[in-house]
């Protein structure tokens, strides 16, 4: 049974005993907070646990490395529509040690996309869409510095409201402990 198959057959199960009950909230996040973290598979039940983050406090956005690399990208209109249509009150930026993005290079990316089979034009749709493809899939050395670098990119946003609550946070990966970087 292929790991596909599993997920499907407990989800099954799961609705048909109505295991689903004590997670019943609404879309507006009781805390008003917002939370860009990383996808890093070591936080996905540790944030939430370390924070006393029960289900539906708050909205949590992850990407790779809890980063905003476009102003007006995905990740910023998500936090807009927190704000404006959720009642976010919070925004809170919470990178962590070790992470994967700090070992990621362009240059590295673009030849394991060769192995798998991406075609070289394929990147001349990139140049074609103005994308400079090293500063797209460029990582970071610290990680304090680019949770800093996103709370600047969300603070000096033309939509975000004067004086919206944002603060930065290192966590650590393997005990949860949080470090304050900036608030």
């Amino acid at each position: 049974m292929t790991y596909r198959e599993e997920m499907l057959l407990f989800n099954e199960k799961f609705v048909e005993n109505k295991e689903y009950e004590c997670f019943t909230t609404t879309k507006y996040p009781d805390r008003k907070v917002a939370i860009l973290t990383c996808m890093d598979t070591r936080l996905s039940a540790l944030l939430p646990a370390a924070l006393n983050i029960r289900n539906g406090d708050a909205k949590i956005i992850k990407n790779a490395g809890a980063l905003i690399k476009h102003p007006f990208g995905s990740v910023m209109r998500s936090l807009l529509i927190c704000i404006y249509e959720l009642g976010v009150r919070e925004i809170w930026v919470i990178g962590h040690y070790d992470c994967g993005m700090q070992a990621v290079s362009a240059g590295s990316m673009v030849e394991k996309m060769l192995e798998r089979g991406v075609k070289p034009e394929a990147f001349d749709q990139l140049k074609q869409n103005n994308v400079d493809i090293n500063e797209w899939l460029k990582g970071f050395r610290d990680p304090a510095e680019s949770v800093r670098e996103t709370l600047e990119i969300i603070k000096k946003h033309p939509l975000v409201p004067e004086g919206m609550d944002c603060s930065g946070y290192l966590m650590d990966p393997l005990t949860g402990r949080v470090d304050i970087v900036q608030t």
